[in-house]
């Protein structure tokens, strides 16, 4: 079997694929800015916000080309549908340009799956109707393979824009009492890759810290990375230029953010 050709990617690009994270609850005001700071600098697909940052971050991103991601029902998918389309609504009214929805995950699990659709086209509803999209986050941690491929099938048939694997959030309660998380993980993108349809792009978050696993993510089918690691991942492939693995070669252009 032939090697895959190398394809071109700049460390510009690689930021562009990324929506650099600003989630942590105990983020204060200060290390908000900061984060949207750093999103403008590196030029960035989106800052994902929690909702009451979003009027900081239409200020901080004027401009900059960077869009406005908002996250709700967030991080553990519980709120009532009619909650989530409130705060969608207010989301985009106050200026986000995407919406990352996390599922009720009991209802998939209970394969409640009229619940789950009659909820996930709601809020694509109300976001496209306002000129956003929406971004529908499985939190796979907690998932079986069938629950990943359903959840794909549903937001295929309901044109959503992104399916997305994680909350980065999503700890699992092991046998011995601790508690661990995978996030996003090659085999499940390349399931979801094989799930969706041609129009339903990929989000990869949870746990992605470093260019290699970027360019795994995006060698998987993955076109956008959830990560509070975005200055250590764009300086990294400015720093590494034309050596980067898995069928990739970066083209430096340090030039771009100096």
């Amino acid at each position: 079997m032939t090697s895959p050709a190398a394809v071109a990617v700049t460390a510009p690009q690689i930021a562009k694929m990324i929506d650099h994270s600003l989630l942590h609850p105990t983020m204060t005001d200060r290390e908000i800015l900061a984060g949207l700071e750093m999103a403008r600098k590196y030029k960035v697909a989106a800052a994902c916000v929690k909702p009451y940052s979003i009027p900081v971050a239409k200020d901080a991103l004027d401009g900059s080309g960077v869009l406005i991601c908002a996250v709700i029902g967030f991080p553990h998918g519980n709120s009532t549908t009619a909650v989530k389309i409130l705060e969608a609504e207010e989301a985009v009214r106050a200026g986000a340009h995407e919406i990352d929805m996390v599922v009720n995950v009991g209802k998939v699990l209970g394969a409640d799956w009229e619940y789950v659709t009659n909820e996930i086209r709601a809020i694509n509803d109300t976001a496209v109707k306002r000129g956003a999209i929406l971004k529908v986050i499985f939190e796979n941690d907690y998932l079986r393979d069938e629950d990943i491929i359903y959840l794909c099938k549903i937001c295929t048939s309901l044109s959503v824009a992104f399916v997305k694997t994680s909350t980065g959030f999503g700890f699992v309660k092991q046998p011995n009492g601790y508690y661990a998380y995978k996030g996003a993980t090659v085999p499940h993108l390349q399931l979801m890759k094989a799930s969706v349809g041609p129009s339903v792009q990929i989000k990869a978050a949870g746990g992605i810290r470093s260019l290699d696993e970027v360019i795994g993510a995006i060698s998987a089918g993955a076109t956008r990375i959830g990560t509070s690691s975005t200055e250590t991942i764009v300086e990294e492939a400015i720093r590494r230029g034309t050596n980067t693995p898995m069928g990739f070669a970066l083209s430096p252009q340090a030039d771009h953010y100096r």
